[in-house]
C-alpha cells in the first residue's frame, strides 16, 4: 500500500496488524492535529501474523511450493497440503 492508504484501510474497515514505527508517530504528533488519528495495534493479532509468516517461510523451504512449479491449482494445493503434513510430522 502506498503512502495515503491509511484512509484506505479506515474506509474499507482493515484493521493495522503491524505496529506503527517511532518515526511515524513522532512525525504524526509533530503534524498536530493534522497529523489525524493514530491506527490502533491488536498485540494478539500481531502474534497471530508472525505465527502465520513462519509457517509460510517453513513452506518455502520447500524447492517446489517455492517456485510454484505445479501447472495446476490442484497439484500446488496437494503440494502444500503434503509439505504441511511433513513438517507437522517433524515436529511430533
Amino acid at each position: 500500500m502506498g503512502r495515503d492508504a491509511g484512509p484506505v484501510r479506515r474506509k474499507r474497515g482493515i484493521a493495522c496488524t503491524i505496529p506503527e514505527k517511532t518515526d511515524q508517530q513522532r512525525h504524526r504528533h509533530n503534524r498536530g492535529r493534522r497529523g489525524g488519528r493514530p491506527p490502533t495495534f491488536d498485540r494478539q493479532i500481531y502474534r497471530q501474523r508472525n505465527i502465520v509468516e513462519r509457517c509460510f517461510n517453513q513452506l518455502k523451504g520447500f524447492r517446489g511450493i517455492a517456485t510454484r512449479y505445479e501447472t495446476t491449482a490442484t497439484s500446488y494445493e496437494a503440494a502444500v497440503t503434503l509439505a504441511s503434513f511433513l513438517l507437522w510430522a517433524r515436529s511430533v
